[in-house]
């Protein structure tokens, strides 16, 4: 969408929509994700994260079907509405059902994999619709109705491999398809051998801690009783900061950011688009050591290094050039600077996006993804999301206006939030990665550790596996058989003791 709305095409179909109109264009996507994580919890504990995608993809096609036969501005924000239903479905359950099959060691890497499949998806819209401006004259819709319609391809593809893809051995426990789980975990982790000693542990884990669980309140009380209230906060916290450092908000309107640089036309969109290749390149760097970084530091120090670029960019535009009717006939960008201040501002746009890549953008998605326990993780989840696309939806309408009315003052709103999410992630996120979802649980109950004392790894699953290693193979095979066959789980504890 970056790319369409700076086109002649798209200005004179929808009469150049500025402000809070093209805000309300922008944040419908963010309105209907909003609708879609909200529903997408309970279809998930009810169906399986798995299926929930593809009813996810049903709507996706629906939407974009809309978008390619628009007839109005009302017309494109309905059927962004909907587009954005499937957004808030994919967005909340695929990191769950990512985590649920990932081993601990590789969870961090597995849901950057998510990630990068939006921002390939970004970028290739983005020079998809840069490509359509050619289509055509300025004053045909050929352009834009032939990058919308690309959209149905990648929905078609995925719906066509969800079928082959396995269900989350968690959440079949969770439904008492015990026999099925057992199966589906020992595919994952083992290639099948049920009698594999981490397919045994971690089995262990998952039933001893979900039958713990099921203990907790009913309905939205096992959101903030026993300790989950910290969890919540975390979980829908770090969502919302993702959204409040301003990033996002960037990528989104960073045509109009360029106009305020002095760029306009084809030299605009190709300097935007670079930007979503710098956030490819390093969200693939982080995609090889996001499990050996951490997670808490990247959110401290990516947070702070943001609001830094923030600052930086509001007082080099605080000297532009003001001109109330709007610069390059675009009546969002009333101030403009050129030379060197110019390019500052790009080169520190460039480098926000850079340090969003690395830290934020990826780490938010999957700290929220890890924080829940099985019990409530699909719900949990879809909350986080849930925060997340508010304030996506609250800055889509926000920023058009704001750039017009305290213009280079926006970003250093963004540049306290930025140190907001700091502060925050210093005193109540603690560190989670290299453990397993069940042992996460410890560090949010009452007795766990505080935050800023957690480390990464330091794991106690390695242990039990090594344990459960040296039984003979026809014990293990013993235990397994009878917790198949509905057995006690104390059978499978036995070998552990």
């Amino acid at each position: 969408m970056s790319a369409i709305i700076g086109t002649e095409q798209y200005k004179w179909y929808f009469n150049n929509p500025s402000g809070v109109l093209q805000g309300a264009i922008g944040s419908a996507l963010a309105a209907g994700s909003v609708l879609g994580s909200l529903a997408a919890g309970p279809l998930s504990d009810k169906i399986g994260r798995r299926d929930s995608i593809f009813v996810a993809c049903i709507f996706w096609l629906i939407g974009t079907a809309v978008q390619v036969s628009v007839q109005n501005v009302g017309q494109l924000i309905a059927g962004r509405i909907i587009n954005g239903i499937t957004v808030g479905i994919t967005s909340s359950q695929v990191p769950v059902y990512l985590a649920e099959i990932a081993r601990k060691e590789k969870r961090g890497s597995l849901i950057i994999i998510q990630q990068l499949a939006i921002e390939w998806g970004i970028l290739f819209m983005f020079f998809i619709g840069y490509g359509a401006s050619f289509i055509g004259g300025p004053r045909t819709t050929t352009s834009f109705r032939f990058a919308w319609g690309t959209q149905f391809i990648p929905c078609v593809l995925l719906m066509v491999g969800i079928p082959f893809l396995p269900r989350s051995p968690r959440w079949l426990a969770k439904v008492g398809r015990k026999e099925e789980a057992i199966h589906n975990l020992a595919k994952i982790q083992a290639n099948g051998n049920l009698n594999d000693p981490l397919v045994i542990a971690e089995w262990d884990e998952i039933t001893t801690v979900l039958e713990a669980e099921r203990s907790a309140g009913p309905g939205w009380q096992k959101f903030i009783k026993r300790g989950m209230w910290k969890r919540t906060l975390a979980g829908m916290s770090v969502q919302a900061w993702q959204q409040m450092s301003g990033a996002n908000a960037m990528v989104y309107y960073v045509v109009y950011i360029f106009s305020m640089a002095g760029l306009s036309g084809n030299i605009n969109l190709i300097s935007s688009g670079v930007q979503y290749a710098l956030f490819i390149i390093f969200t693939t760097v982080m995609f090889f050591f996001i499990d050996r970084t951490g997670r808490r530091g990247l959110l401290i120090w990516g947070a702070i290094a943001m609001g830094i670029c923030h600052f930086i960019v509001a007082g080099l535009l605080s000297a532009g050039e003001y001109n109330p009717n709007g610069w390059y006939d675009n009546p969002n960008v009333v101030i403009r600077v050129t030379g060197p201040r110019a390019n500052a501002v790009i080169f520190f746009c460039y480098l926000l996006i850079v340090v969003y890549a690395l830290t934020l953008a990826p780490v938010a998605w999957i700290y929220a993804a890890e924080v829940w326990s099985l019990e409530t993780r699909a719900t949990g989840m879809a909350l986080a999301a849930t925060a997340n696309w508010i304030f996506n939806f609250a800055l889509g309408l926000f920023v058009p206006p704001a750039f017009k009315n305290i213009t280079w003052k926006t970003f250093i709103v963004f540049g306290v939030l930025c140190m907001g999410a700091a502060v925050q992630a210093f005193f109540t996120y603690p560190e989670t990665a290299g453990k397993t979802l069940e042992e996460i649980e410890h560090l949010f109950s009452h007795d766990g550790p505080l935050p800023w004392k957690t480390k990464k790894g330091e794991s106690t699953l390695d242990a039990k596996v090594k344990e459960i290693a040296d039984q003979s193979e026809e014990k293990r095979a013993m235990a397994m058989r009878e917790e198949i066959e509905g057995g006690k789980t104390e059978q499978v504890e036995n070998i552990t003791q």
